[in-house]
This record gives structure tokens, C-alpha cells and sequence, in this order.
């Protein structure tokens, strides 16, 4: 018997990076899983992907920052399953690198909205099946830089801390009606999002492209990135019933960048 079988688990954000990652994990582990987020063809090539190897998956084109969004998720994935037992909040942007100065209050509120009050939105939506079937597990997908400081990136940083206070706050709401929370802190992860964010910043900073590359990958322990698949393990195993005593914690999968 696999670690999932016969749950339902949402992955928002689910048609790329991490959150595929995530979503092809627990179909393999047995769960119908429902990738979320707003690129349709990326959603629909990560159902492909799981169907291809035997497993069940829903795609449904949502935005996490709208709460019509939200509700109608929860709803499209009770009416295609029948069941929810698995939510987890990976959608997310990084936002534009820039100075507190230099970004415009849209600029931040953009990252808020999404990184913040989305995971926020998408729980309330999903509490009430997770009341009526008297479990559930909420994993939120947070960040190194929740961790920590994180210059020129500031609504990105705000938003990762914030998400760590929702962890253990809806572990405390929550837990005595076994509803489980935790979080995961990915650090820097190989793949063209981290590229992009390497790029982004020795352009703002004036610094040659491996300079920067560089300060990512020299305080790890393992001298390396962790990698999409590396986080996905950890989510299985936070998601599944080996975890069931562990909630309102946040396990970093940063290859030792941060020890805390």
C-alpha cells in the first residue's frame, strides 16, 4: 500500500517547478491529485504527465489571490473525487528585485497577494471539507528567505515569514480537530526559476552573473542547490500518515544553508 492511496490532494501552482514536483510524487504515492495555478498548458501537461504513468490528476485554472478562485477549486475537486484531504500551498511569484525605494506599492502588493493571502484564501476555502471529514493536512511552501533577511526582495521575504506565522497558527486553530499544518523552507533550487532570480539580481546589483550565482551555493553544507525532487520527498513525507504527530513545524530543504 503507497503512502496516499485513495486520498485527494490540491497542489496550487501544481503545473510547474516545485509544485509539479509535488504533484507527480503523490500520484505516484497513490493520491488523485488537482494542479492548480494560472497557465492552463502547464496544467494540462502535468495531468498528462501523471495519467501517462498510471495516476489520477485534474487540472483547474485558478488564481489563488482571488477568493471566487478559491471556492470554485475546492468545489471542482469535492464534485470530480468526492473527498479533499490534501492541500498544499505552493503557488507563489518572486516579485521584483529591487530597493524598498525603487518598488512602487503595487509592485509589493502584487507579491503579497499572491505568496500571502493567497495560501490564506485557498486554506479558508478548504476548511470546511476538512472540518466535515474531521482531518486534514495543510502544507505551505515558504522560503529561505523566510528564514531571514533577504535584501532587494522585500515583499518576497515578507510574504515567506508571514507564511510561517499562518503554519503555526493553524496548527494551533486547528490541530483539535486533527488538522495538521507544516511548512517547508526550500532554499535555492536548480531550475530556470532560480536562473532567472540570479540573473535579476546581478542586474540590479551591478555584479558579474557568477558572483552572484556563487553566493548562492557557498554557505550550503553540501555545497550545492537542493533540487525540485529533494523538496517533493519531504512534502510526501509531511503529507503522509508517517507525519501524523508532527504539525506546526517548518523543515528547511536547503542542503544546509541555514541550520536554525
Amino acid at each position: 500500500m503507497s503512502e496516499l492511496d485513495g486520498q485527494v490532494a490540491v497542489v496550487t501552482g501544481g503545473g510547474q517547478g516545485i509544485g509539479k514536483q509535488i504533484a507527480l510524487r503523490f500520484a505516484a504515492a497513490g493520491a488523485a491529485v488537482v494542479v492548480t495555478g494560472r497557465t492552463p498548458a502547464t496544467l494540462v501537461a502535468a495531468v498528462d504527465e501523471i495519467t501517462a504513468g498510471g495516476g489520477r490528476a485534474l487540472a483547474i485554472t485558478a488564481d489563488v489571490a482571488v477568493e471566487g478562485d478559491c471556492d470554485r477549486m475546492v468545489a471542482e475537486t469535492l464534485a470530480a473525487f468526492g473527498r479533499l484531504d490534501i492541500l498544499v500551498n505552493n503557488a507563489g511569484i518572486a516579485g521584483v528585485t529591487k530597493s524598498t525605494l525603487d518598488m512602487s506599492p503595487a509592485e509589493w502588493q502584487e507579491v503579497i497577494d499572491i505568496d500571502l493571502t493567497g495560501p490564506w484564501l485557498c486554506t479558508r476555502a478548504a476548511l470546511p471539507t476538512f472540518l466535515a471529514a474531521g482531518a486534514g493536512v495543510i502544507l505551505n511552501i515558504s522560503s529561505s528567505a523566510g528564514r531571514g533577511g533577504y535584501a532587494m526582495r522585500a515583499p518576497y521575504a515578507a510574504a515567506k515569514w508571514g507564511l510561517i506565522g499562518l503554519t503555526q497558527t493553524w496548527a494551533r486553530e486547528w490541530g483539535g480537530r486533527a488538522i495538521r499544518c507544516n511548512c517547508i523552507c526550500p532554499g535555492p533550487i536548480e531550475g530556470d526559476r532560480i536562473e532567472r532570480v540570479i540573473q535579476a539580481r546581478a542586474e540590479s546589483l551591478g555584479l558579474p552573473y557568477d558572483q552572484v550565482r556563487a553566493g548562492f551555493t557557498a554557505p550550503s553544507a553540501l555545497a550545492r542547490m537542493a533540487t525540485e525532487a529533494e523538496v517533493a520527498e519531504v512534502a510526501l513525507m509531511l503529507c503522509s500518515a508517517g507525519s501524523s504527530g508532527v504539525t506546526g513545524q517548518t523543515v528547511n530543504v536547503d542542503c544546509g544553508t541555514n541550520m536554525d
